[in-house]
Formats: structure tokens, sequence, C-alpha cells
């Protein structure tokens, strides 16, 4: 059984001032009982401590929710006696984590790059003669069936953060496509979030939309204290991660308001098709 009702959020079309209960407003054309979101976390805390409501809010609404965890942890460390054990040690730090959340070891998948370099990965067919994040991703998600992916700030957060999101922003796409037949056909997926840790967003939408460049973010959620609550009892299973994470623990103040807790998204598409129209008329214009 989800740990929330639906009615424990509210959400946000932050462009078009629109506010309401539908889960809609963050997932377009929302199917209950035919949806499967993904996180995308760069390393094992990061989908709780930046989309923590969002994994609520799916599954209070019908969803089936998987995290998708891409660093072994294994420079997470604050002492130098936890290095030989860091990486065992924060395994079973997430498993208790997401549990908190809902999720079972089933619904945490691990792919064990090592922190600080998945950006290497990145493609099919590696000098190395291994197999790149491709070869794993795009199979990953077909199986699952995934419809919907939620992926890492790209912009200027963490060399793993900026690999991840380029994974999701271009593995993604590729899942609905009529190639690689051998590891199976899947529905496209149906859309694209992205979410920050600690960093701003980029301000291309805001510039796109003649917005505040502040105001970067395009959705949002606000969840009732008890949501904020269970997010921060499952970060407090990282007790590795203790000194690593304060200062983005202290910084949650700031999603505080009077009606609950605030957590922001930047909607986007992953494949804008090149509209011509505006170039005919323009070249209609110059005569």
């Amino acid at each position: 059984m989800p740990l929330f009702r639906p009615e424990d959020f509210r959400y946000y079309d932050l462009r078009r001032r629109q506010g309401g209960t539908s889960i809609e407003l963050l997932f377009p054309q929302w199917q209950a009982g035919d949806e499967r979101v993904a996180i995308f976390s760069p390393h094992d805390d990061d989908a709780a401590l930046g989309a923590g409501y969002l994994l609520l809010a799916a599954l209070a609404n019908g969803a089936q929710g998987f995290v998708c965890i891409f660093c072994d942890g294994w420079a997470g460390y604050s002492h130098p006696e936890e290095a030989a054990t860091i990486v065992a040690t924060r395994a079973q730090e997430t498993r208790s984590a997401y549990a908190e959340l809902g999720l079972d070891e089933e619904h945490i998948i691990r792919l064990d790059y090592g922190d600080f370099s998945v950006l290497p990965y990145i493609g099919w067919h590696l000098d190395s003669g291994r197999l790149g994040t491709i070869a794993r991703v795009v199979p990953l998600l077909r199986k699952l069936r995934i419809t919907r992916l939620v992926i890492p700030n790209g912009y200027r957060e963490h060399i793993d953060h900026e690999a991840v999101h380029r994974i999701g922003a271009y593995d993604g796409p590729q899942v609905g496509d009529a190639i690689l037949a051998e590891y199976g056909r899947a529905e496209p997926v149906r859309s694209f979030l992205q979410y920050a840790v600690w960093a701003d967003l980029s301000p291309e939408d805001a510039l796109l939309w003649g917005q505040d460049v502040r105001i970067r973010a395009n959705r949002a959620i606000v969840a009732a204290p008890a949501v904020e609550e269970a997010v921060m009892s499952a970060v407090r299973r990282w007790r590795s991660q203790g000194q690593v994470i304060e200062g983005l623990v202290a910084a949650r103040a700031g999603r505080k308001r009077r009606d609950g807790w605030l957590e922001l998204y930047l909607a986007f598409d992953p494949r804008p098709i090149l509209d011509y129209a505006p170039y005919h008329a323009l070249l209609d214009s110059l005569g």
C-alpha cells in the first residue's frame, strides 16, 4: 500500500500558472495502473533528496516506482577507516532508506559505476572493449516498460549528475525506437522531467518562455508536512553520509511553505522537432 494519499500533494505548471490536485500537471495524460516511473539517481541518495516527493506522489497515484542508481558510492566516506567497507555499507543503507519510501529491492537497480567516473562510459562500444551505458540502459528501460523518466539536473551540479542527465536525455528516447530489436520493443517514454539536488536548473526554458530567469523550474509539487518527514526519515538511513550531506539537509528549510513543502522540476522535450514555419515566414518577409 502507498504511504500517502493523492490528496497529500498539490501540483503546479509554473509556466502556465496552473495548480491543482491532478498529477497530470506533472505527468501529462497520466494513466493510473499503467505507469512505471524510473528515477535516475547518480548516487544512491540523490533520488530521495531531489525527487522524494515525486516518487511518493507517483506511488500514491497508482504507479510503480523504480530508482536506478549509477554510482557505487566508493568515494562517499568521511573517515579513512571507512574506505574498505563504504560500498557495502551504502548498499545496505540504500535498501533501508528506499524501503522507508515504499520500494523493495526489486525496484532498486544498481549499475555500480565508480563515483566521479560515469562520463567515460557513455555510449555503446568503448575503446576498452567494454560496453557502455546505452547497452545497459535501453534494455533495462524496455524490460521494465518505463513510462516516465525522471533524470538529474545536468546544469553545473556534479560531473556524475551531468553524465547521468545526458544518459537519460539521449538514451531514454531510444526506448521506443524501432532499433536494437534483439533487446525487445517497448512504447516510447511518455514524458521526461529533471530534478535538482542542490544546484539551480538551466535558464534555457525560462528564456524561451520569456520568463523571469530566477524561476527556472517549470513544474512543482507542494507536499504535506508528513511527506517531508517521511523523506527525511529515509535520508537519515544513510548514516555514513551524515557529514557529506549535512549541508543539503540544512538547506531543505528553504522548501518550507505555509501550506506544505516544495519540490521543483523541469519538464523538457528530449527531441525537439525543428519547425520550418518561422523560417519560411522570415524568408517570405524578405521578398
